[in-house]
């Protein structure tokens, strides 16, 4: 997970985000936390399938982070399905029914709820791709080469 401080503590989202993470692998789906898919909006987790699927993650640690997330329903036209990623201690009784569901820990998740496929025109999947294959490329470059700036338009 790329942080700007990495001897800082994961924030508990950024922990139940690597616990996802690790989830997705072992269903094929490969993920870049922090992912931008347009100007103003940042996901938590932005998933990639097999067959080019994608979905949204968003990880809440509490119900007040739940409930001051104003952008959320932003980030559908981004995404094949959207999900909210949670502990087991989370209220899931307030979170909208028509959202997928992950229980997750900062080791592993489960899907408990496949939200509803809504899936992306064409053009905008394309536009996505691209930058999720430069986004995971550039961080992978800055951690293969820490002292090289890299300068991108992702």
């Amino acid at each position: 997970m790329t942080r700007p401080y990495p001897d800082q503590p994961l924030q508990p989202g950024q922990m139940l985000a690597r616990g996802v993470a690790r989830a997705m692998l072992g269903i094929d789906f490969v993920s870049v936390p922090e992912f931008t898919p347009a100007p103003g909006l940042r996901v938590d987790l932005m998933c990639l399938g097999p067959k080019a699927e994608i979905w949204i993650v968003e990880c809440k640690s509490c119900r007040a982070d739940f409930q001051a997330d104003r952008k959320w329903q932003g980030y559908l036209p981004w995404c094949d399905r959207f999900f909210w990623a949670v502990d087991a201690d989370f209220p899931v009784e307030i979170l909208p029914d028509q959202t997928g569901l992950i229980l997750a820990d900062r080791y592993d998740a489960e899907v408990l709820r496949l939200g509803p496929e809504m899936p992306l025109p064409a053009a905008r999947r394309k536009v996505l791709l691209r930058n999720f294959a430069r986004t995971a490329a550039v961080r992978l470059h800055g951690l293969r080469d820490p002292g090289v700036m890299v300068t991108s338009s992702v």
